[in-house]
């Protein structure tokens, strides 16, 4: 019953979890804040906005980190390569889903 030692978390994977879970805890406080002060005659200035914003891109890029820690730095040499490949079609997914709510959010605002 030797329990081989597991190997040490990545030095970075604890203040990525930080960052994720801090970010996503403003972005749920800044929906929170922002449906309480929905009213029909009451305009948030869009200005505020670039707080949920700025946080949901500190959980995507959190998000990113963990898993390139997870599927990349974690594989053998003989595999990183094709990790790599589809961790970066991943990730140029995730921030083009980003961008496009962003951008759409962005002139949704302004079209009015």
């Amino acid at each position: 019953m030797n329990n081989p030692e597991k190997p040490s978390p990545h030095p970075l994977r604890k203040a990525l979890l930080t960052i994720e879970f801090s970010a996503l805890a403003v972005l749920l406080a800044s929906m929170g804040w922002f449906s309480s002060q929905a009213e029909p005659d009451h305009s948030i200035n869009p200005a505020w906005l670039l707080i949920p914003a700025a946080a949901s891109l500190a959980v995507f890029i959190s998000f990113i980190g963990l898993m390139y820690l997870r599927w990349v730095v974690a594989t053998s040499a003989d595999n990183q390569l094709r990790h790599k490949i589809v961790f970066a079609l991943l990730a140029i997914t995730l921030m083009g889903v980003w961008i496009y709510g962003i951008a759409s959010t962005w002139l949704s605002l302004n079209a009015t």
